[in-house]
């Protein structure tokens, strides 16, 4: 299935797999999803549904899901919530990504990255050479997506606990 069949949008899960694997991109713009019942998957799940009860769950921008969200008087606060700090670049894109998005659309909001397993939290804002980044990005994103063929798998660190494994080393 070639790109041009399918309409196609970046979301936040699209950024945060590009800073960690480009193939994860190809796959996931096909809908190839990951297997759900993956440990990390389930630890994921786990943690957007039991901690930060008092905040709503799941603001729809697009189409990206932000994690959670809250008024802090006048401004909108939104949050991506991981299990760990491993990769909190990515993490953070992901999050700017969310405020890019808001922003495009007239709404001025602050980012907070959380890690509950770690008791931490990162306030995260959007800069100008923040959103210069993300365009480019963007763009990359969307030339993986176009190719027919899924960038060729590389052993990296992360693969021993992807839940794409079996895409690419069955």
């Amino acid at each position: 299935m070639e790109v041009s069949e399918f309409s196609f949008h970046v979301s936040g899960t699209f950024i945060w797999y590009y800073t960690i694997c480009k193939r994860e991109v190809w796959l996931l713009s096909r809908q190839l999803n990951a297997d759900q019942d993956f440990e990390n998957i389930v630890l994921g799940r786990y943690l957007g549904e039991h901690y930060y009860g008092r905040e709503k769950k799941e603001l729809e921008v697009g189409n990206s899901k932000i994690d959670t969200y809250r008024w802090d008087g006048d401004q909108l606060v939104i949050s991506e919530v991981k299990k760990s700090s491993t990769y909190r670049e990515s993490a953070k894109l992901q999050l700017q990504f969310y405020l890019y998005e808001l922003r495009q659309r007239g709404i001025d909001a602050r980012g907070e990255l959380r890690f509950p397993e770690e008791r931490e939290k990162e306030t995260v804002d959007l800069t100008d050479d923040d959103v210069e980044r993300l365009e480019r990005i963007i763009q990359e994103i969307q030339e993986i997506v176009s190719q027919p063929y899924p960038p060729v798998p590389r052993k990296l660190a992360v693969c021993k606990s992807c839940a794409y494994a079996e895409f690419c080393w069955s």
